[in-house]
Formats: C-alpha cells, sequence, structure tokens
C-alpha cells in the first residue's frame, strides 16, 4: 500500500520522485502527490493515477532540489484531495492554504493517538484541512520546531503511538530531508558520489536512481542533505547501518503483449518455479538460509511443531502446507491468521519452528506475529518470501527465497505458486530430517518438482477453455467452490481471487460440509466450482457433486484426466493434462487464477488494482 520517495539532491528531482511513484503503483492506491522546496514549499496532489499526477507537476512547472512524493491507501478520511499527502502545516491560527505552508510531510502507517494529539493541537490554534492521522504529525513538528528539523522530528516521534513511516522538510532548511520509521518499512537510498540522498518505503522506488540502499531499523531516525547522512536509533545514539547494494528490478513492470499485469503473472508462473527451485539438487538443511549462528540443520533438530503464520492468499498456502508437514513430515502443524494470533492467548511451545509466509517480507500483520511468537519464546523462525532484503527475511533465523520476480497485479498469483513450492521443499527437509523420506521417494519428488514448469505449460493452455467459464459467471452475482482434503485452500484461494477481481461474492467449503449447510444456497443461479484430483478423497467428492446436481445446481469441475468424471446436462468440465500427485494443489489453482482473470475481463473490472485493496498491506 502507501509508498513514499524523498530526495536531496543537486539537480530537479521531481521527475525522479515522480517516476519512483510510478514505480510504486503495485502496490495499491486512491491518491498521490509531491511537494517541492522551490523558494516556498509548493505541492500538486491527484485523486486519479499517477500519470495524471505528472501532468499536473508538467502544466505548472513544479521544480525542487528537495521533495517528497506518495501514494495513499485510504485509512482515515475519504479517498480526496485533502486528504491526499503531502500534507503542510501552516502554523497556528492560520485557515489551510492562506499562507505558505512551513512543514511538508508524508506518511505511511497508522498513528492510534491521533485524536488525542489532534485536539491537543486545535486548543493551540492549529486548522486541520483533512481527517487523517497523518495532519497530526506535520502541525506537532510545527509546533516544537526549535530550529533545527532533526532535533524536532526525534522529539515528536516520541509522542506518537502506532505505526510511521515519515519523511518531512521544512521551509526553513531548503536542502534537509528527516526521516523516521516504527513499524513501517523505510529505506535510504545513497546517491552517486555523495551528491543526492534518498528515503524510500521500496527499494524498487529508487530503480535506476542508485543501487546503495540503507535498511533503517526499527524507531530510527535519519537525517539527509546534500551531501550527508546521520542516523540516530530509538535511543537517539548515532548509529551506522550497513550500505547494502541492491539490484531493484526496474525492467519488471512491462506488459509486454498481455492485457494485464495478472495476466502476465499467471502465464510467468512456469518460468517463476523453475527459477525459484534453481540449483535444487538435493534436499538438504542448506536449502533454508541461515541469518545468525545457528544453521537450519541445528534449528530442525531442536522442533517438534510447526506454527504457520500468514494473512490472504499466503495464509491458504500454508493451510496446503499443514497436509504436506503432517502426512509426510509427521509433524503437528498449526495455521493461523496473523492478524488474529497476537490477541489471542494462545500456549506457546518453544520447540515450535514459527514459519511466516509473504509475498513482500512486510505485511504488518504478519510481522507483528512473528514479533509476537518470539516475545513468548518461540525463537525458531523460518521465512518463504520473495524479497531477500524484507524485514521477515532480516528477522527470521531462516529463509526461503521465492525467485517469483516483481508481481504488480494486487491479486497474488505466482507468489502464491512459489510460496507452495517453497513449502513443499520444507515438507520434505523436515520428513527427511525425521526419517520420513527415503532416498527413493527423494529422488521422485526432486523429478516431479523438476517437471513442474512443463506441467504447468500444459494447464495454460486450457485458457480457452476457461474463458468460456468465464462468460458464464461474469452474469452471475454469487460462487460456491469446493474442494476436499489437500485442495481445499485451493478452493478457498480460488473463491478469494473470483471476489477480489471480478466482485462477485464467491466463498469455498470443504465438499463434505455441504450438506451442513451451504447446499441450502445451491440453484441454478449458483455456479459450483469443483477441483477434482484423482485422489484418495474422489469418491467422496463425486457423491458431494451428486448433492450439488440433485438440487439443480450448475457444476463446473476441474478434473484429473483419469477421474471418470464427464461433461452433461449442468456439469461442465475441464479436463486436467495429467494427475500430478503431492505436487496437485501447485498445477489445480492456475486454472482457478484464469478463470477470476477472464470473468473480471467480461465483467470490465480493474483487474490489476481492485477497488478497495492493496498489494503491500503495511498497515495493521
Amino acid at each position: 500500500m502507501c509508498g513514499i520517495v524523498a530526495a536531496v539532491s543537486y539537480r530537479n528531482i521531481v521527475p525522479v520522485l515522480v517516476q519512483g511513484l510510478q514505480r510504486l503503483e503495485y502496490r495499491g492506491y486512491d491518491s498521490c502527490g509531491v511537494a517541492v522546496h522551490a523558494g516556498g514549499l509548493q505541492r500538486a496532489r491527484s485523486t486519479s493515477r499517477v500519470s495524471e499526477l505528472a501532468e499536473q507537476v508538467a502544466q505548472t512547472h513544479l521544480e525542487g532540489h528537495t521533495g517528497i512524493a506518495h501514494t495513499r491507501w485510504a485509512t482515515h478520511g475519504v479517498p480526496a484531495v485533502h486528504n491526499a499527502h503531502p500534507h503542510f502545516s501552516h502554523g497556528p491560527g492560520a485557515q489551510p492554504e492562506t499562507r505558505a505552508g512551513r512543514v511538508a510531510l508524508v506518511h505511511n502507517g497508522i498513528i492510534e493517538n491521533h485524536d488525542e494529539l489532534r485536539a491537543a493541537l486545535q486548543a493551540q490554534g492549529y486548522v486541520f484541512a483533512s481527517q487523517t492521522d497523518t495532519e497530526v504529525i506535520a502541525h506537532l513538528i510545527d509546533s516544537l520546531y526549535n530550529g533545527d528539523l532533526f532535533t524536532t522530528v526525534k522529539a515528536v516521534v516520541q509522542q506518537l503511538h502506532g505505526a510511521y513511516a515519515i519523511a518531512v522538510f521544512h521551509q526553513d532548511e531548503p536542502q534537509r530531508v528527516v526521516g523516521a520509521r516504527l513499524g513501517s518499512p523505510l529505506i535510504m537510498g545513497v546517491g552517486e558520489g555523495g551528491k543526492e540522498n534518498f528515503l524510500a518505503s521500496d527499494a524498487m522506488a529508487l530503480a535506476g536512481v542508485t543501487d546503495q540502499i540503507i535498511y533503517l531499523e526499527e524507531g530510527d531516525v535519519v537525517d539527509i542533505t546534500l551531501g550527508a547522512y546521520k542516523i540516530v536509533d530509538r535511543h537517539h545514539a548515532p548509529v551506522s547501518r550497513a550500505v547494502k547494494t541492491v539490484h531493484a528490478h526496474s525492467g519488471a513492470a512491462e506488459l509486454g503483449p498481455y492485457q494485464h499485469y495478472m495476466q502476465k503473472e499467471i502465464f510467468e508462473q512456469p518460468r517463476a518455479i523453475a527459477d525459484t527451485l534453481e540449483g535444487v539438487d538435493a534436499i538438504v538443511p542448506d536449502l533454508f538460509a541461515a541469518s545468525g549462528s545457528q544453521t537450519a540443520e541445528q534449528v530442525f533438530a531442536q522442533i517438534d511443531s510447526v506454527l504457520i503464520l500468514a494473512c490472504g492468499t499466503s495464509y491458504y498456502s500454508g493451510c496446503a502446507a499443514k497436509y504436506w508437514l503432517e502426512s509426510m513430515a509427521k509433524i503437528p502443524t498449526q495455521v493461523e491468521v496473523a492478524s488474529e494470533y497476537r490477541y489471542r492467548d494462545s500456549v506457546p511451545n518453544p520447540r515450535t519452528l514459527v514459519v511466516t509466509i509473504s509475498q513482500s517480507g512486510e505485511t504488518a500483520d504478519t510481522l507483528a506475529a512473528l514479533r509476537h511468537a518470539q516475545s513468548l519464546g518461540m525463537t525458531h523462525t523460518l521465512t518463504v518470501c520473495n524479497v531477500s532484503t524484507s524485514a521477515m527475511v532480516r528477522e527470521c533465523t531462516l529463509a526461503y527465497i521465492t525467485r517469483a520476480g516483481v508481481e504488480i497485479g494486487v491479486a497474488s498469483t505466482k507468489a502464491f505458486s512459489t510460496q507452495l513450492a517453497g513449502l513443499f521443499l520444507l515438507t520434505l527437509a523436515l520428513a527427511k530430517q525425521r526419517g520420513h523420506l527415503t532416498a527413493a521417494q527423494e529422488a521422485q519428488h526432486l523429478k516431479d518438482m523438476r517437471h513442474l514448469p512443463v506441467a504447468l505449460q500444459a494447464v495454460l493452455a486450457l485458457e480457452p477453455q476457461i474463458i468460456s467459464w468465464a462468460h458464464d459467471f461474469a452474469r452471475m452475482e454469487n460462487a460456491l467452490f469446493l474442494g476436499r482434503g489437500l485442495h481445499y485452500p485451493i478452493a478457498l484461494e480460488g473463491a478469494l481471487k473470483l471476489k477480489e477481481i471480478s466482485y462477485i461474492h464467491a466463498e469455498a467449503y470443504p465438499a463434505g460440509e455441504l450438506k451442513h449447510g451451504p447446499l441450502a444456497l445451491v440453484t441454478s443461479a449458483m455456479p459450483v466450482v469443483a477441483v477434482a484430483p484423482n485422489d484418495a478423497l474422489l469418491e467422496k467428492l463425486k457423491s458431494n457433486l451428486h448433492e450439488v446436481r440433485a438440487r439443480g445446481g450448475v457444476l463446473y469441475v476441474l478434473a484429473d484426466a483419469d477421474s471418470h468424471i464427464e461433461s452433461g446436462e449442468g456439469l461442465h468440465v475441464i479436463r486436467m493434462p495429467e494427475h500430478y500427485g503431492a505436487l496437485s494443489p501447485i498445477l489445480h489453482v492456475v486454472p482457478l487464477q484464469l478463470l477470476a482473470y477472464h470473468t473480471a475481463c467480461a465483467r470490465g473490472t480493474d483487474v490489476d488494482k481492485p477497488r478497495n485493496l492493496a498489494k503491500s498491506v503495511t498497515v495493521e
């Protein structure tokens, strides 16, 4: 979600700021804006796309050497220009816009005590132009400003409760930007030759500008000027943070021949899986990179259970992994929605391996759940993540880095399939460590995994058949997805994809639960999608399908080639190219992704940027 770009430079920095916002568009946003120091404070804001903001900037000739920019995903206050960042403080007693701004600020996160702070500032004469919690910070900085922005921000953050990443500049200090972070990501970019410095919420925003990145830590406050920078920690002690070379993939956002990024990313899955499995020639603990003194082999030897923490699509990949881990590795596994886990009483087990799953590695709820588990004494941690430099990777003992590449579409596709691949490898590693994986089984599983890219290509070739289904679904307002066992999480993911981008109400159930309630909803206007691999539960599933047909329901079945389910009246079957065994979920999810995508296209929705949603959820 919300994106930050800021800079102090020797040149007009506005094009870099706007380009940085364009690179962050994939995160999702409702409004955008840019502010610069150009003699005084000037800004442009929009509730449209960054391209419209760029037109505003060009028409008004907005230029400056110091600036901040932002894409906002609405939390406090509706999406509107007056709520868009950057926010100004004009000083007490002034109606907004009646005199030049003194402080310009952008902010990611949520300030939980904003009501209390707002009341105190209003008592001092500050007039608020927005409903945001962010404007409170700008006025608070103005009220405490002592001639030195860095020391002022250090004082201000002590009064903020919640999560924040901020970048701010002041009219009296034209070549200075100060940033701070707690609970929301913020990085610093060191410009070439030390002639300019940057702040951003994501290294991708600075792709092509600098690859020298400093990852700020919790509680850090950073001061950037034209030729220098300094950082203090949460105790205001000067610190030195490592400068890392990070090659952000600036060219990954090209659409090529595809209509939308989501379509492109669905078709990139064979390559993403191949990249994720590159170099995996044997199941060894070293597959899981260690960030501390303990190796994966040492960690695995100390655990007797697994706790998976994740949100959204990542949660469903964890639900699938539970089946693998318990059946193949014989290890008790619990899967928790990260946003709920830390708010309930649980029974900690220090011999638990805590596994977090996140595409971005910055998901606020998952990070908070991880830290909560660690605070309870569960220090054996592992993440399956797509971003090697993320907070999740830095804070976990072990990591498996998927190589899905940049995912632009808000509805996750290739990140999900690569997460499943990483979790399957974890299952095999734990099974081997616990004596439940023979050499022959290991060789066969590795052979099957190497076959995945070819198998995925065969599934993608089913797209024309899925398009015909999509035309039926586009006329509906409700849908039901069914799966059993290992494929119930895949039904959940299929329902999520459909509701995310087509706005059709969809839900998923274990097929055996039909008669316990959902069957009451089944009519000809409620299409029922069933995932039907030829596994031990197939005959049970067939019985459930008969229950649907007997009530006049219309079935859409994804069946394995040898499942003996044939098309007929009220029964539409797409036959999968082959049976994939334990790896079947990675293949069966692809038609469900395509069904959601083509249904959304038929309904004319904004596929890549569905309403109300964001890509990287960095607020609670």
